[in-house]
């Protein structure tokens, strides 16, 4: 089953950034600009939380949460292939 997966993520002639899960609903990072899109909504949600804390801004975490949120929507749409709900890996070619 892991082959399988990997040969999925590797199978991008496209060279999309984000590639559908297998199981479920959303993307996974395929190639470094997804994963650096990634890091910087993991830091932004962290930089958020840790501004909310020193500065008594309770709504500086949620603001976080939700500009991470867009930032890997709006990259996943521009940059990847359309979402879908889909369980295991495809059957025929798109």
């Amino acid at each position: 089953m892991i082959k399988e997966y990997i040969s999925y993520l590797k199978d991008n002639p496209q060279g999309l950034w984000f590639k559908r899960k297998l199981y479920g609903w959303g993307w996974v990072p395929v190639r470094w600009q997804g994963w650096l899109v990634v890091a910087i909504a993991i830091t932004l949600v962290t930089f958020c939380i840790y501004i909310g804390d020193t500065d008594d801004a309770p709504g500086a975490a949620g603001l976080g949460v939700l500009l991470a949120v867009v930032l890997i929507f709006t990259f996943g749409y521009w940059k990847g292939e359309k979402p879908r709900w889909q369980w295991g890996p495809p059957k025929e070619k798109e």
